[in-house]
Parts: structure tokens; sequence; C-alpha cells
């Protein structure tokens, strides 16, 4: 191996860096950088890429990184997938290559401005989902805005289970005090707000969505060993967000003399109406696509995306009188083959569409009423709604691993026929 082939490899690898550390899903690592090294003429390469680490070898090159799991940046994945891609058309000089890849570490992610209100928008349009009113809706906002200052300056200091914990905490909290004190201050005026509705939409924006989604997809493409690492990931993360919201509930607790007594969930009437329904979906995604850090020019078909599943999944829910469970297989597939033709089309990395679309499908709602049936010690009910949400989870990966692997043959199909 010459000087520029193991210069080749060492780019390859930081390429493969990049991508793994903002949201790549593992087949994509590995097919970035064996592109990368093969356009450089590095034929006896061998990448091995785990969910924090990646092992790259060539004949007397050897590197083996630690990659610790961090915030999401969908824009790096595209920049580098774009890159890799204009090498294999056009082979750039190692020196220019090296300089694109710098400039895409070091890109800005989103201001602190853009990603407090995509989480407020998200947040807010989320309590409709599930449930809520035009008032919920609102209140939620309130809380979308603040907690979103938490996440944009507090969260990114604390290790990833101490933050989601005191996400979940302080979202909880944020929600209990405006039900109770917003009341207060505009008593002429009737206002009802629903507690549940606002809590679910809120907790939203600390679900792990990329490592939720990406899990699943690693799966599909048989890297079990990255697959269940992710998905272990991410339901840490549920459970921490959980113990927060769990946490918040006996704080008002202590403070109210007893655990504020919630009743059975409520739709409201005018919010579940079908237009306003796919409406909220829309913006709920698009804002989710500004915490991911999505490219802007995609904000509107990661939209689309959410906005297509949603409303799969309430076809299927209200029309056809399926389960939860059913609806969310369904939905789940709508995205994932949505995602797949936005990626077509587009040309961009197929996870960009999905891990936004999918939000929407989430069972936030099963977070939270287990969460609060704990607290209240009505163990069996929240058995009961943490397995319904185990079952909408298992849905949603079942869905989206069945068209991730039709997609994957689909392509081997096609590169076996395709002329050389």
């Amino acid at each position: 191996m010459n000087e520029e082939q193991e210069q080749a490899l060492h780019l390859a690898t930081e390429a493969g860096h990049i991508l793994l550390e903002n949201g790549a899903e593992i087949s994509r690592v590995e097919e970035t950088m064996e592109r990368i090294a093969n356009a450089y003429g590095v034929e006896d390469e061998s990448f091995f890429v785990l969910s924090n680490g990646i092992i790259a070898t060539g004949q007397h090159y050897a590197r083996a990184e630690f990659i610790p799991i961090k915030g999401t940046q969908l824009e790096k994945v595209v920049e580098v997938n774009q890159l890799s891609r204009e090498i294999t058309t056009e082979r750039m000089p190692l020196a220019a290559l090296r300089e694109r890849l710098q400039t895409i570490r070091t890109m800005p992610g989103k201001t602190w401005w853009e990603l407090i209100a995509g989480i407020a928008c998200g947040v807010s349009t989320f309590a409709i989902l599930f449930g809520g009113s035009l008032t919920d809706a609102a209140a939620t906002f309130a809380c979308g805005l603040m907690l979103g200052v938490f996440m944009a300056f507090v969260s990114p200091r604390l290790s990833r289970i101490g933050g989601n914990v005191l996400g979940g905490l302080v979202g909880g909290l944020l929600c209990i005090a405006m039900v109770s004190i917003l009341p207060l201050f505009i008593s002429h005026t009737p206002l009802t707000l629903h507690l549940p509705n606002m809590i679910i939409g809120t907790i939203i924006a600390l679900v792990p969505g990329v490592p939720f989604t990406n899990g699943m997809r690693d799966l599909a493409n048989e890297d079990y060993i990255a697959g269940s690492t992710r998905l272990t990931d991410a339901f840490l993360a549920f459970l921490c967000i959980a113990l927060g919201v769990a946490l918040a509930f006996i704080i008002e607790g202590a403070l109210t003399g007893g655990i504020m007594a919630l009743g059975v969930p409520v739709i409201d009437p005018v919010a579940s109406h079908w237009a306003i329904q796919l409406a909220a979906a829309f913006v709920g995604t698009l804002g989710f696509s500004i915490l991911f850090g999505a490219p802007r020019r995609f904000y509107l078909d990661c939209g689309t995306t959410g906005m297509i599943g949603w409303g799969i999944y309430l076809l299927v829910l209200r029309v056809a009188g399926l389960t939860p469970t059913g609806a969310a297989f369904a939905g789940a597939l709508a995205v994932a083959v949505v995602s797949a033709l936005q990626s077509k089309l587009r040309h961009c990395p197929t996870t960009v569409f999905l891990v936004c679309g999918i939000i929407p499908l989430v069972p936030g709602g099963g977070i939270f009423w287990t969460a609060y049936h704990l607290v209240s010690n009505h163990l069996s009910l929240a058995a009961t709604t943490g397995f319904a949400a185990l079952k909408v989870t298992i849905a949603i990966a079942a869905g989206i691993i069945i068209v991730g692997t039709l997609s994957i043959r689909l392509q081997k199909r096609g590169a076996k026929t395709r002329p050389e």
C-alpha cells in the first residue's frame, strides 16, 4: 500500500466517524467508507463498524476509533453522503477531500432560537395528535419554549442518562405548573387544560428517535450487534424519561399532599378533525426535522412524510377499525415506503426522512401513563399500559424492518442484473 492509499483509508475513516456520530445507520457508514477507499485504488480494505466505534484495516494499515454517542446532525450525514458520490464520479485530490471533510465536521448546528422554535412547534402540535385541544396546544407551546431552553443550553452539558431524567422532570413540572397556575390568572375565562395530553406532547421532544429508528434499520441489515446496542440505548432513554416524569408527580404530590388524579385520557372533538390532525402531523414532524438537524431544504419533505404516515395511521384506526398496534404497523410501513421514495427523488439518505417521519407514531402516551400509574401505585394499570406501548413499538419496528429488508433485496437484485 502506497502513501496515497494509506491517506485515503485514513480519510475514509474520518468520513465514517462523521457519519456515525451524527445519526447514520451502520450500513451507510460502511458503504461510504468502502466507496471512498475504492475510489483511490484501495482494494484490500476491511471496515468493521459498531454503534460507537470503527475498525479500519488494510495492507500495513490498522486504525480503531471509539466514537461516543452524541447529538444528531443529519445535515452532516447528507453532506458526507454527497461528497462520497462526487468522489466516485470524479476523484478529487486527497488534500481537497481532507479540506471538505474538515469543513463538514465544523459545520455549525442549528441556531439556538431555531432549535427552541422547532421544539415548541413540535410539542404543541403533538399534544393535538395525542388527543389534546387547541388550548392544550397553546399551553404546551409555552412549556415547549422553556423545555427548548433547557435542551439547548443545559442538556448538552449533562450525561445522556442525566439529561433524559432531568428533561422528563423539567417537562413534567412545567406542564403541572401550567395547569395549576395559568387558570388563576385568567379565571374570568373558561379554560380547561388536559395535563396528560400536554405532558405526552412535551416529552416527545426527548424521545431518542434516531437511535430507535437506526437500531431497527441495523437489524434489517443484519447488523445485530449494532442494532441491539442502539435499541438498548433507545429503551434506556425511554425509561429515563419515564423516571423523570414520575419524579415530577412525586414532587407535586409532596407539595400538595397527594398525587394529582387525572382520570381517563381525553380526545378533543374539534382537534381530532382530519384536517387539524394532518396539519398538526406536518408541523410537528417539521419541528422535529429541525431538532434532528435535517437540511433546511428538506423540512417540507420531512413534514410531508410524517403527515402521510399519520394519515395512514388514522385511516386504519378510524375507518378500518384496527387496534392502535395494527394502525402503528400500517403507519410505519407508509413512512418507510415514502422515505425510500423521497430518498430517490431528493438524492438524499433515507435516514433523514425516516427518523423524522416516524416520530408521530412513537407511543409517547405509553411512556407517560406507565410512569403515572407507577407513582400512583396502580401496578396492574402500569403493566397494562407499558405492555400496550411495547406492542406498538414492536409494530413500528416490524414495519420499518420489512420495508428495509425488501429494499435491500431489491437493491441487490438490481445490482446483479445491471450490466457491467
